[in-house]
């Protein structure tokens, strides 16, 4: 008995060893496409964006080491300079009015009103429409001579900006027609309305809280996670910025390059001038820029940010 015992128990983790070795297979071949894809498109171009970084690579020639030549060159370029303001001016402004307005937005439409279905399709709506055809839109609605808002200040013996040909009111130009398109952090933030129990407003009317007093000590510091999700997301957004001015002004940054954002000048200078190392050094400084900016939100969070049951 005791030999059928010990043959059993030396033939059972075989078993289970090959069919975990079987599905281990079979899972990897699943996934394996997945992978690939992630090596081929992601990986590769990622460490090799590193190598170009450090080259005269220029797609059409394989280019030389120059170790930190293009780095040096990009600190004594204006244009370099003047591209990094113009994207820390555009985050500053519109990350802060993207959180103040979709809050807003989605506390009026969190109100238990006729229609509100309506009303919230009415304000997603906008995200639904392509960059290029709102760039389009605006660049209409902000002509000087007949475009919709002048010719209501207009209307009002107001004298309207030359909004889009200004170098003082360009780039607040951009901020209003990117915070046009704020629907989606107001679907996240009406779900995380959702998410705070009737209780706590109940118990506040009881206590005689007004609706000042209950959104400062309820509604905001509940929903301060979707904001902290926002707040990481919309300033990562934020030092992206592209479609919108590159579509504007057809890639010329104008007036006087105040609409020259850092990813606008990446582009033209990887696949306009084919300096792809330069481009690809811009490019992981632009990665450093966005991950210290992360970080900083992350510790920073520990302070302001207010998760239930804690």
């Amino acid at each position: 008995m005791a030999k059928v015992e010990t043959s059993s128990v030396v033939v059972q983790p075989k078993k289970k060893s090959s069919i975990t070795l079987k599905a281990n297979i079979t899972g990897w071949l699943f996934a394996s496409p997945w992978v690939i894809g992630l090596i081929v498109f992601f990986a590769i171009p990622l460490f090799s964006s590193i190598y170009f970084s450090f080259t005269t690579y220029s797609v059409l020639q394989a280019g030389e080491f120059v170790g930190l030549q293009n780095y040096k060159e990009l600190f004594h370029d204006d244009l370099f300079w003047k591209s990094v303001y113009n994207t820390v001016y555009f985050a500053v402004f519109f990350v802060p009015l993207s959180i103040i307005f979709g809050v807003a937005l989605a506390m009026m439409l969190n109100m238990k009103v006729k229609g509100l279905a309506v009303y919230r399709t009415i304000y997603f709506l906008p995200t639904l429409v392509p960059h290029v055809a709102l760039a389009v839109l605006w660049m209409w609605l902000l002509n000087p001579g007949f475009g919709l808002i002048n010719g209501t200040l207009d209307f009002f013996g107001i004298d309207g900006p030359n909004w889009l040909g200004s170098v003082k009111w360009s780039k607040p130009s951009l901020i209003l027609m990117s915070l046009w398109g704020i629907g989606q952090a107001v679907i996240i933030y009406l779900a995380g309305l959702g998410d705070i129990p009737e209780e706590f407003y109940e118990a506040a009317e009881v206590d005689g809280a007004n609706w000042l007093q209950r959104t400062r000590h309820i509604t905001l510091p509940l929903l301060t996670p979707v904001i902290f999700f926002n707040l990481v997301m919309g300033t990562i957004g934020a030092f992206q910025q592209f479609t919108l001015p590159y579509t504007m002004t057809q890639g010329q940054g104008t007036p006087a390059n105040s609409l020259t954002f850092y990813v606008m000048y990446l582009y033209d200078n990887g696949f306009k001038f084919f300096k792809m190392g330069y481009a690809s050094a811009m490019a992981w400084i632009l990665f450093v820029i966005i991950m210290g900016l992360t970080a900083l939100i992350f510790l920073t969070s520990k302070r302001w940010v207010h998760y239930q049951g804690e």
